[in-house]
């Protein structure tokens, strides 16, 4: 089991990459939204030799802009992870299921060298998700053991704690097989 985090613009751009494989770095939200520290926590995650992946806020509506503006924002490398955050959002709606599994195909469309994940917390998997869609893989957000998500599905990530920063598991052998895994979309 390899150790990560995610990371927005709540963060330093020099975050501790100590002990961590991997990254996720918020990068979009909506149709207007650009992490304002992006570029230089991409910069610290690519230095540190971890695995970066990228994610995208998802709001109802206009998803295939959605798609477009993330891609249009997150770098492009070839095995970069891409990933869909479908969560409650600020005025209290949220992505239906058909529009977190078109906004996930559209992003593997316009990214095709780049694996596409869905994260969402265990409520949302349990109880909202009707198709058990997740593209590439799961990244499920569930505060408990880290690497025991109360939850019987495949999972590839899990984020086991917000405190004092988002903390992941990835269930890869090492990080070579998570870059394996990455660069094989």
């Amino acid at each position: 089991m390899l150790h990560g985090i995610d990371v927005s613009a709540y963060q330093s751009t020099a975050y501790s990459t100590t002990g961590s494989s991997f990254v996720f770095i918020k990068a979009t939200e909506g149709r207007s939204y650009v992490n304002p520290r992006l570029t230089a926590q991409t910069k610290t995650g690519r230095d540190a030799g971890l695995v970066v992946g990228f994610y995208h806020f998802l709001w109802p509506g206009d998803i295939t802009a959605q798609a477009e503006y993330f891609v249009s924002k997150a770098p492009e490398k070839a095995g970069d992870l891409l990933a869909v955050d479908w969560e409650t959002t600020g005025d209290g709606t949220h992505a239906t299921n058909a529009e977190k599994d078109s906004f996930i195909r559209k992003v593997k469309a316009l990214r095709p060298d780049n694996r596409v994940v869905l994260y969402c917390n265990r409520t949302f998997w349990l109880n909202i998700d009707k198709t058990s869609y997740a593209g590439d893989g799961l990244w499920i957000a569930d505060y408990t053991t880290a690497g025991k998500p109360r939850i019987e599905a495949d999972w590839k990530f899990h984020q086991y704690t917000s405190d004092p920063h988002d903390k992941d598991v990835a269930d890869f052998a090492s990080k070579a097989a998570l870059q394996a895994w990455a660069k094989s979309a």
